[in-house]
């Protein structure tokens, strides 16, 4: 064994040197390889390889700006391509051995450079020529699955995740359990890019562009496969697509020339999967892929889609913003705002999906604005087909509704513009008056007694003053009305010392202590539409049990 491969050498800045070094290593390995006399030592010789390679790539981290480091680069990756296409490595055995490591190491080198990630790319998909599928989809996923701190960058995942498509189109057995082994490998890493990248738009777009190519593969798969292995598959790509919009959208600026592209891309799949858009912001289609796809005891398949419930939402409102992505996506946002505004129950689960979009850090305002616009655009029910249910017991979606509410709630809290603020309080109101009445007082009740926002409670207690002002319009003289009449009436719930109960929630916290009351200069009664920053507090007085 050439002796200059036995020691950890030192990185070196000629480009020469370091090339003529990496033949030679090179050079060794397949010789030991291919004669397969010495195991230990074929093996000790390819590892040597390796640690010469990191320790170049390595010192790039430490000098980004080395010039001589970055021609180095290039020209290994260069010497490494030219080996492995040579005819003269007609060893099999050779390729596979230099396989389990050479991917990795190129991905590293990728950082480097354009140009040098454009060479990695190419060597990777020299191995997913020459070698198994399945062994390229067990190196490609560990080979993603454990970079080091350094390189938790787009550039060194990309090649390889530019291997991942030709590998599921080249396996011939079990091809489900094979995409379904490394989908939470990718997806898991294409979380930690987006989450942990400070330039959101640089390389992320052609990080996505692989997700989508890879989205591609599994749909061709798809086409191969029958009966229940196809079905599966097919509601794997759709959970596979509903977490890339999701991440897509949490990673580039949304805006129509960057993000459309790929949105459409992404909403041609949905018709394949068999997805519409009312079962997307309803929930249903979602729950629908995960049943097939994941069935019982997939909680390790379930852990990488966490955000396929915000992907549903998001395509969604894409088309509800773009024609273009509703006609790719092969829907009819009229006929779905008038099924959501037919419905109260269909209306009240896309709120509650909507809710994921309002309530997630990492997405763009402008979303956030349009998901509160689609909330409105479907808040205008027929009247014509509103039905008279006052008597129904709708307790069960009472968590949907508080969940969406309080989602709304931080809106109104926390956002910075001044309309989306005003359009986030429209949306809450119209949210209210959609309820029953006597919902509509449990909802306000729970919304009360959970609040820890003093000025969020007063704005309810607001709108509870602004319902007792309501009913008592509406309502006869107490002395008109018997006892037995006020108790069986839900309709008059807020025109009855229940409405005093409300306020006892605040005045006496159950937790005890003193009540807590806004201060005049709070921001959100600042900011509240229409409204004095004197929430009426004067309600809490104006109450009697006399009233009622």
């Amino acid at each position: 064994m050439d002796p200059e491969t036995t020691d950890l050498p030192t990185p070196c800045t000629s480009s020469a040197a370091v090339v003529d070094r990496l033949r030679r290593s090179l050079s060794s390995c397949s010789q030991l390889i291919q004669t397969g006399v010495d195991f230990h030592k074929s093996e000790q010789s390819l590892s040597d390889l390796v640690l010469f390679l990191n320790s170049i790539s390595d010192s790039f981290v430490r000098e980004p700006e080395n010039q001589d480091l970055e021609n180095a680069s290039f020209q290994i990756l260069t010497e490494i391509r030219l080996f492995i296409t040579s005819s003269s490595v007609d060893q099999q055995a050779v390729i596979d051995a230099l396989s389990f490591e050479l991917p990795k190491t190129a991905a590293r080198f990728a950082c480097v450079s354009p140009r040098c990630m454009e060479v990695a790319q190419s060597i990777v998909d020299c191995f997913t020529d020459k070698c198994s599928p399945r062994d390229m989809l067990s190196i490609l996923c560990e080979a993603i699955g454990s970079p080091r701190d350094a390189f938790t960058v787009p550039s060194y995942f990309a090649p390889l995740l530019s291997g991942f498509p030709k590998v599921f189109v080249s396996i011939r057995r079990r091809q489900f359990e094979q995409v379904k082994a490394a989908v939470p490998v990718i997806l898991n890493a294409l979380k930690a890019i987006v989450l942990d990248s400070d330039d959101k738009d640089a390389d992320l777009g052609d990080i996505f562009h692989k997700a989508n190519c890879i989205a591609d593969s599994m749909k061709a798969v798809c086409l191969e496969l029958e009966g229940k292995d196809n079905e599966k598959l097919c509601a794997l790509l759709g959970l596979f697509v509903l977490q890339i919009t999701a991440l897509a959208s949490m990673g580039i600026e949304y805006r129509l020339a960057h993000s459309s592209p790929l949105v459409l891309k992404l909403s041609h799949f949905l018709q394949s999967c068999g997805l519409s858009y009312l079962g997307l912001i309803m929930g249903t289609d979602v729950e629908k892929l995960l049943g097939i796809a994941v069935g019982d005891g997939g909680d390790d398949l379930v852990g990488c889609f966490s955000d396929i419930w915000l992907g549903a939402s998001i395509l969604v409102i894409w088309g509800y913003k773009s024609n273009e992505v509703a006609l790719a996506a092969g829907a009819d946002l009229v006929a779905l705002k008038d099924e959501l505004q037919s419905s109260r129950i269909k209306r009240w689960h896309a709120v509650g999906m909507l809710k994921h979009v309002l309530l997630c850090l990492y997405l763009p305002l402008e979303l956030k604005k349009d998901a509160i616009n689609f909330l409105l655009s479907i808040m205008y029910p027929k009247l014509s087909q509103m039905p008279n249910d006052e008597n129904e017991d709708y307790s069960t979606y009472m968590p949907t509704l508080c969940s969406a509410l309080q989602a709304i709630q931080v809106v109104i809290m926390y956002a910075t513009d001044v309309i989306l603020r005003k359009n986030a309080f429209a949306a809450f109101k119209e949210l209210l008056a959609d309820c029953p009445t006597s919902l509509r007082f449990d909802i306000l009740r729970a919304l009360i007694k959970d609040g820890d926002s003093s000025s969020m409670i007063a704005v309810l207690l607001d709108c509870v003053r602004e319902e007792v002002r309501l009913e008592s319009s509406k309502s006869p003289p107490a002395s008109k009305v018997s006892k037995a009449e006020s108790e069986g009436s839900q309709g008059t719930i807020f025109w009855s010392s229940s409405a005093l109960e409300l306020v006892e929630l605040v005045l006496r916290p159950p937790g005890g202590g003193p009540p807590s009351l806004p201060e005049h200069s709070d921001a959100v009664l600042q900011n509240r539409p229409n409204q004095s920053t004197n929430i009426h507090w004067f309600f809490l007085l104006s109450i009697s049990t006399d009233s009622f």
